[in-house]
């Protein structure tokens, strides 16, 4: 059975913390290097606002959204 425990160790170790490791080492070298991550992250997040305010903009250009104000049926 501690086999089995050791297979998962292996596999996390040395498998996929691989990434994590070779970042770690990037960190090391250059302040931009270790930060590209994050900021690949915020360019895609960034992005993904821009593109969603146009289509609600867009939908709210159609007036397909139903703006009438009434209450839920429950209350």
């Amino acid at each position: 059975m501690t086999d089995f425990f050791y297979a998962i160790q292996d596999l996390f170790v040395n498998v996929l913390f691989a990434p994590m490791d070779a970042l770690r080492a990037l960190e090391l070298e250059s302040w931009f290097t270790a930060n590209l991550i994050s900021w690949i992250f915020i360019v895609v997040g960034f992005v993904a606002m821009v593109y969603w305010m146009i289509q609600l903009k867009g939908f709210n250009d159609n007036n397909e959204e139903d703006k009438s104000i009434s209450s839920h049926s429950f209350l």
